[in-house]
């Protein structure tokens, strides 16, 4: 191979990178969605019992009648199994019940969900907190803001990666 063959070859190799990038983004192409599970939402800063004493922890929330039907039961238990997947930092991540009516959980959804916090949701927080409430679980990050929403009857090996995404590359909580 001739020295100007070789010169023309590392050209050609230094300059991929550039023309392939500006093809890229003329054509507006554009990779898949990002690597989370999870819908990423404008951090909203919840300064409001009960979450300014969580603060520290990451927060998994749930907004359901006392009541608890199949679905509300269904997203407990994800939450208390995405939260035991954690291993050693299980201690980092807790779980909050928002209950939205006046009612009292029957005892055998109070043992089933033994270590969950259970509070009543107060108007101004339920407004803080995007699309139907009792749909969703939510993530509140260890500084009390809220940042994540997952989707309506997740899938809790989707989660179980977020979370341990979010605990690995945290230095918070």
């Amino acid at each position: 191979m001739s020295k100007r063959a070789k010169l023309l070859a590392i050209l050609l190799v230094c300059a991929a990178p550039i023309v392939l990038g500006t093809l890229a983004y003329v054509f507006r192409w554009a990779p898949d969605a990002g690597g989370n599970y999870g819908e990423l939402i404008p951090p909203q800063p919840l300064a409001m019992p009960p979450f300014d004493a969580l603060r520290g922890k990451w927060v998994l929330v749930s907004f359901d009648a006392a009541a608890c039907d199949a679905r509300c039961e269904r997203k407990l238990y994800y939450m208390r199994q995405v939260r035991k997947a954690q291993g050693k930092d299980e201690q980092r991540v807790e779980r909050l019940w928002l209950l939205t009516d006046a009612g009292r959980p029957r005892a055998e959804i109070l043992a089933a969900v033994e270590g969950t916090r259970i509070e009543r949701a107060e108007e101004a927080s339920a407004r803080l907190f995007p699309g139907e409430h009792a749909a969703h679980i939510y993530l509140v990050d260890p500084l009390g803001n809220l940042m994540l929403r997952f989707p309506r009857d997740p899938d809790p090996s989707k989660m179980l990666k977020d979370v341990q995404r979010l605990l690995k590359y945290s230095r918070f909580g």
